[in-house]
């Protein structure tokens, strides 16, 4: 079984366990691929979702080798066998969970941002990765959820070694895995796409699912805001698929147009899309190509066709929602905005990351709108194209490169800044509060 991304896993994952639905489980991914795939999971399964964050406890002068390891809340799982058989003293065993507590501390905080660990006492717990090959932290995973309360543990995996689901199956309650072959190489060649999930990706997912859960019902029963759902986006009569979240008493909402070998679930503009969200704007998030033609990779670089389903879904959008809308547009998606905001004088703001907006010449003197470009200070190529396509802006704009950032944005912090820089343009241009005394900093 070819999982096509992460996402796609976690929504077949979902299916897989939806028998849990009634036991109104908890869902912890281990960090990080197993994240994206744990929030599908919570999702489909309208359950609260967490991190579990573990650190193996690697028996001194051979540290592949685990001893033990520790979980949250102070707890500690030991091997006593291998502790006997490796002779670790009792001031070792100190001394390198002293060490790991740090960085476990240190990983938690910085994937929560501040929010409590979701509690796990008496409930049932599905523990989720993106794919176990041995799985030690799987199975330390298990452990430690077990000690901190759980009542029941399940993990649930896409894909895993025959023998090493079996190896999993003595240690939880139940073990639900998509793929088990007996031939198994990596986890990575179960995926079309395995890119490295970031820390701004975990975050980005943990912080979607708690705003979904604490978001209250609108007051208002013939609005929509207040709600986040699948919808069919109509784009001149061709059905695109999309995700609208609206906030209660959003002020506005920024339609994502995502640009080559990119998706509606790119855990990158989801992130992003959370950060936005969490500022109080409305996001669509929706596929311009249909699957089919996704498989044309010309079609990426077809700006014409990009720009006109773009618009279709903004005239949609609005006859559902009278609201500000905005463009935020990646790679060749940052030329459909601006060649979209060029026809449509309407469209309030547009933000470009690591975009092409060369390749909406020569439209570019006819947008409107104020346009931010953000690209990363090591995409030396992007970052010219960039400012000869500033040159022909004649709207508000600015460029802003993030230091020592690729084209992805995959560096530490690196996607952060990018959220921050295009939540504070759009608030600025979008909403009311741009307009108050002390206006939204803008990072330079």
């Amino acid at each position: 079984m070819l999982f096509t991304d992460r996402e796609d896993a976690g929504r077949r994952l979902a299916e897989a366990v939806r028998h849990l639905q009634e036991d109104r489980p908890v869902v912890l991914g281990l960090p990080r691929g197993g994240v994206p795939v744990a929030y599908e999971v919570a999702r489909e399964l309208d359950a609260p979702l967490d991190v579990i964050v573990v650190r193996k406890l690697g028996v001194p002068r051979q540290p592949e080798l685990g001893f033990g390891a520790i979980g949250e809340g102070g707890v500690r799982v030991l091997s006593d066998d291998i502790v006997r058989r490796a002779r670790v003293e009792p001031e070792q065993i100190e001394a390198v969970e002293r060490q790991e507590s740090q960085e476990l501390r240190r990983r938690a905080e910085r994937y929560r941002a501040g929010r409590p660990r979701v509690p796990v006492e008496g409930r049932t717990v599905i523990v989720v990765d993106d794919g176990i090959a041995t799985g030690a932290t799987a199975s330390a995973a298990l452990r430690v959820a077990r000690a901190q309360g759980a009542a029941r543990v399940v993990l649930a995996v896409p894909t895993a070694p025959a023998d090493t689901v079996g190896r999993m199956r003595q240690i939880a309650d139940e073990v639900v895995c998509l793929s088990a072959p007996t031939l198994f190489g990596s986890v990575g060649e179960w995926y079309r796409d395995f890119s490295q999930t970031t820390d701004e990706e975990v975050m980005g997912c943990l912080a979607r699912a708690t705003s979904a859960a604490d978001r209250p019902a609108s007051s208002n029963p013939g609005r929509t805001a207040g709600v986040e759902a699948e919808v069919d986006v109509d784009a001149g009569g061709l059905r695109l698929v999309g995700d609208l979240a609206l906030p209660d008493g959003a002020e506005a909402v920024v339609m994502f147009a995502h640009g080559s070998g990119s998706s509606r679930h790119s855990p990158r503009n989801r992130a992003v899309a959370a950060v936005l969200r969490e500022a109080g704007l409305g996001t669509l998030l929706f596929d311009l190509l249909t699957p089919a033609e996704e498989n044309d990779r010309a079609n990426v670089f077809d700006i014409d066709t990009l720009s006109a389903r773009l618009l279709g879904a903004t005239r949609w959008l609005r006859e559902r929602e009278s609201l500000p809308i905005g463009y935020f547009g990646a790679s060749t998606g940052a030329a459909a905005a601006l060649r979209a905001a060029a026809d449509d004088g309407a469209v309030g703001a547009v933000v470009s990351r690591g975009g092409r907006p060369d390749l909406a010449a020569p439209r570019l003197g006819d947008v409107q709108a104020p346009t931010l470009l953000i690209v990363g200070g090591a995409d030396s190529l992007v970052i010219d194209l960039n400012r000869s396509a500033q040159s022909e802006l004649t709207c508000e704009n600015k460029l802003e490169i993030v230091p020592r950032a690729t084209h992805l944005f995959e560096e530490p912090g690196a996607l952060d800044q990018v959220a921050d820089l295009a939540r504070d343009w759009f608030v600025r241009h979008l909403t009311s509060a741009g307009d108050r005394p002390g206006p939204v900093h803008i990072v330079t």
